[in-house]
């Protein structure tokens, strides 16, 4: 049994796709080894500073929150005085921790990994300074780490070509899905959603569309609010999930005049998540760009049909299992249009997701992840 390190600037029940991937390989790694996260206590809704959950010991600091990036001195304390051997897996997507993680490990003169799982573009005022960082500062951290665990091949040339990471130590592990998010085969729900109703039938069911994520530039909602005031068949989207724009977002639905058509439930765990993807007719993900959408996956694993915008990550994981869309209003609304008026489609896709999901596992992620540690001498 080794002690191994997840770091990650943020952690459930902070709502996130990085943060449910480190839960998810962290369980599952605990089953052999004695993990324990070192994060921070932001978006955590007052969970403990220090908690064992599900046979992980979970390390929240106090920390302040600048320009999308978590600042939290404690935690390079709590790298530097980790028990000697210890692995030090640290998950980036934002600036700061990758650094610390690679001043511990010079300090301590032991190897790290990182696991890289999106390549953010600028935003917000200090944004300008994004390009330099990468080039002059994480490129060089990325370059130092003993491996780098990314999602999708075409992660793996980016990572190869902009940070000039070797190819030798760049290692490819998709994410996973959990098992209750699996649907048995005949319990999808109906396909009455949207028909085109005769005269004298009853109006059709509209198309129960489910987004789930952060509200946040990256995602795109907006993007969503203005397909659905363009769709014309018969549609009811549900959002689940908050973040920054969520204030913002609610207020476009209601300009658009969707108040009828769009509800937002905030941030939705557990069973009543499973429930959410359970109730819906089909997935929507109106990305800028994605790493490996975890909620697409989930969806995918609740044998929904899939609409996604086609961009980076999107394609990678949907080109060949979902509906893509490009990435503007009239483009996604005349998908969703045709997910709502075509059941046969929607079977289909529903099917293909369903196939593609049982590749996924946190079972076999995890052994991945065991596979890198050992290749890479950590």
């Amino acid at each position: 049994m080794r002690t191994v390190l997840q770091i990650s600037p943020y952690y459930p029940p902070h709502l996130g796709g990085l943060e449910r991937v480190v839960m998810h390989l962290s369980r599952r790694l605990a089953e052999r080894h004695d993990v324990r996260v070192v994060t921070t206590g932001l978006g955590s809704g007052g969970a403990p500073r220090r908690a064992r959950e599900d046979g992980v010991a979970v390390r929240r600091h106090r920390a302040a929150e600048v320009a999308h990036t978590a600042i939290a001195p404690g935690m390079l304390l709590s790298l530097l005085t980790a028990p000697r051997g210890s692995v030090l897996h640290a998950h980036c997507a934002h600036a700061l921790l990758p650094e610390a993680v690679a001043l511990t490990a010079r300090l301590r003169r032991q190897p790290f990994l990182l696991h890289f799982h999106l390549d953010v573009d600028a935003s917000g005022r200090l944004g300008r300074l994004l390009p330099a960082y990468k080039k002059h500062v994480f490129g060089r951290v990325a370059r130092a780490a003993a491996a780098v665990i990314v999602l999708t091949g075409e992660q793996a040339r980016f990572v190869q070509d902009a940070y000039r990471v070797p190819a030798s130590r760049v290692h490819v592990v998709p994410n996973g899905v959990g098992p209750e998010f699996f649907r048995p085969a005949g319990s999808a729900a109906s396909d009455s959603a949207a028909l085109p109703a005769s005269s004298d039938a009853p109006a059709p069911r509209p198309l129960q569309l489910l987004y789930v994520g952060r509200l946040s530039a990256q995602k795109n909602v907006a993007r969503l609010l203005d397909a659905m005031s363009l769709v014309r068949a018969p549609v009811r989207l549900r959002v689940v999930g908050d973040g920054e724009l969520g204030g913002e977002l609610r207020a476009r639905a209601a300009r658009l005049g969707l108040d009828a058509h769009v509800e937002f439930t905030g941030p939705l765990h557990g069973e009543e998540l499973v429930a959410a993807y359970r109730g819906a007719d089909a997935f929507v993900l109106p990305s800028d760009r994605e790493g490996m959408p975890l909620a697409a996956l989930e969806a995918m694993a609740s044998r929904l049909p899939v609409l996604a915008t086609d961009v980076p990550g999107n394609t990678e994981l949907l080109g060949d299992v979902g509906l893509l869309a490009a990435p503007e209003p009239a483009a996604l609304a005349a998908a969703v249009d045709r997910l709502a008026t075509d059941p046969e489609l929607r079977r289909e896709l529903a099917g293909r997701s369903a196939e593609r999901a049982r590749r996924h596992t946190w079972e076999e992620v995890a052994q991945q992840v065991e596979h890198v540690y050992r290749r890479a001498g950590i």
